[in-house]
């Protein structure tokens, strides 16, 4: 693996890099107070080409190769991790996944779309009682001639209430788990779908986080992308990929807790010097940066298995699992830095501490993980 940047990609760090430095970080405290970030922000996300990175130009994306999309979700992280899963969501789950999975006409329909910033995707794939448990759901589509009615209700759905299509999974055969899951693309507007935003969360308050309610949906059967049955299938190859940039949103928030602390350290005084020269502040600051490190070479390694056609599902979790507990330790290791100062969200490390402590639960939780590892390195079965 070359680690070092090719032009283009260097190029694509510095425009994501620009932009968030003048778009989200100046509104990223705003945007958590009031639970609701600028939905301006999508049209311009998709004006640079960042929501159609690695979807052919064919089908409205703007190509480009997978580490070219996880530096800019490294920096869209850095900025606020609620825009980061704006575009982590639409393109990395939705998107990316009409691309795969879609015949043409539903690549078509969607996304050029979605790659413009035009529309924007949700996945619909926890409910209330399954979250871990995602081969378990009960949401259920019924045929009914041509069409299918679905029924049923979805939890924390991230760009629930935002949506014009929602990436739905639900239970089309009588065989148990899995086996018997498909997978439809519902626009938002169908009658019988109620979208209620879910307010008061800890982290990602700027993020349009949503239950759905479906009452008697009816789709026609040109909605159901992938084969009947193979749902599943699609699930969790998106989820594989999006754990990739759930890890390079959680570099780019260690980096963010990094960035933060240096500057916090020279600038603050006790003891009749900056606290930057305490070795103990400096031992806080060296463990953010050995995690930064090693959590960004982990997320760029699975960007380098997929560009090069290898197996990545178990480098996918090893990643996300590592990145998000790092980027926990190293809100934590900032927080510390800033001592009572960081408590008050004028500073930016309070946010930073709540928006990591979610991402141990996002798209896996670090648990599921952890024997998603384990069964692959051991050849287990999940029973």
């Amino acid at each position: 693996m070359n680690l070092e940047l090719s032009d283009e990609q260097d190029a694509v760090r510095r425009l994501a890099r620009d932009f968030t430095d003048r778009e989200i970080v100046p509104n990223a405290v705003a945007w958590d107070r009031a639970e609701s970030v600028d939905r301006g922000i999508v049209k311009k996300l998709g004006d640079l080409g960042f929501l159609g990175l690695t979807v052919p130009e064919e089908f409205g994306g703007s190509g480009g190769d997978p580490l070219s999309y996880v530096l800019v979700t490294e920096e869209l992280g850095r900025g606020d991790s609620a825009v980061r899963g704006i575009l982590s969501v639409s393109l990395g789950l939705v998107a990316k996944s009409i691309a795969t999975w879609g015949t043409d006409e539903q690549r078509r329909a969607w996304l050029p779309k979605l790659c413009s910033g035009e529309a924007v995707g949700c996945f619909g794939l926890t409910e209330p009682g399954t979250g871990s448990d995602a081969a378990n759901l009960t949401t259920r589509a019924v045929r009914d001639g041509g069409d299918w009615v679905i029924d049923g209700a979805k939890m924390f759905i991230t760009n629930g209430t935002w949506a014009d299509v929602v990436l739905l999974f639900a239970r089309t055969g009588e065989e148990p788990g899995h086996r018997g899951i498909s997978a439809f693309l519902v626009p938002a507007d169908t009658p019988g779908l109620a979208r209620r935003e879910i307010h008061g969360k800890l982290g990602l308050r700027g993020q349009a986080t949503a239950e759905l309610v479906l009452d008697g949906v009816r789709v026609p059967g040109s909605a159901m992308i992938a084969p009947e049955g193979k749902g599943f299938s699609v699930a969790m190859s998106a989820l594989a990929k999006g754990r990739m940039s759930v890890a390079a949103g959680c570099v780019g928030l260690a980096q963010a807790c990094l960035d933060a602390a240096v500057r916090y350290a020279g600038e603050r005084e006790q003891f009749g010097r900056p606290i930057a020269r305490h070795q103990l502040v400096q031992e806080l600051i060296s463990d953010i940066a050995v995690d930064v490190d090693a959590a960004r070479l982990l997320t760029w390694r699975v960007a380098d298995h997929i560009e090069r056609g290898l197996p990545y599902a178990t480098e996918s979790s090893i990643a996300k699992l590592f990145a998000s507990e790092a980027a926990v330790r190293c809100a934590n290791n900032a927080l510390q830095v800033f001592g009572g100062y960081g408590c008050i969200d004028e500073y930016p490390v309070g946010k930073l501490f709540r928006d990591a402590r979610v991402m141990t639960l996002y798209e896996g939780t670090s648990q599921i993980h952890k024997l998603l590892i384990g069964r692959a390195l051991t050849g287990a079965s999940a029973f």
